[in-house]
């Protein structure tokens, strides 16, 4: 088992920077894939970004691709999404997620989920 708190979201004008936190419980952190998942009101959740055990392997959604970095401290239990250049539509709850092998896409490949951060971006 895998629980996952976010943190970091908040208001911040358009152009600015956020960076979020997702903090794992349990002693196999580093054996996870992570990613990070957005959902604005009234759409479906999707894809951000994501980055292997390692964090070597990573991978961006186009949207965000170029503003938005996902690291992560296997020292700390601790994934990270440092959100540049932020725009209205970046507006959203985000969530991290967890899953066993592999960097993936699928909001149905991850097995754990965090409850969300709310991200504000205004114009």
């Amino acid at each position: 088992q895998v629980q996952l708190v976010e943190s970091g979201g908040g208001l911040v004008q358009a152009g600015g920077s956020l960076r979020l936190s997702c903090a794992a419980s349990g002693r196999t952190f580093s054996s996870y894939a992570m990613g990070w998942f957005r959902q604005a009101p009234g759409k479906e959740r999707e894809f951000v970004a994501a980055c292997s055990w390692s964090g070597i392997n990573t991978d961006y959604a186009d949207s965000v691709k170029g503003r938005f970095t996902i690291s992560r401290d296997n020292a700390k239990n601790t994934v990270y999404l440092q959100m540049n250049s932020l725009k209205p539509e970046d507006t959203a709850v985000y969530y991290c997620a967890a899953r066993r092998v592999g960097v993936k896409r699928g909001r149905d490949d991850y097995d754990y989920w965090g409850q969300g951060t709310q991200v504000t971006v205004s114009s």
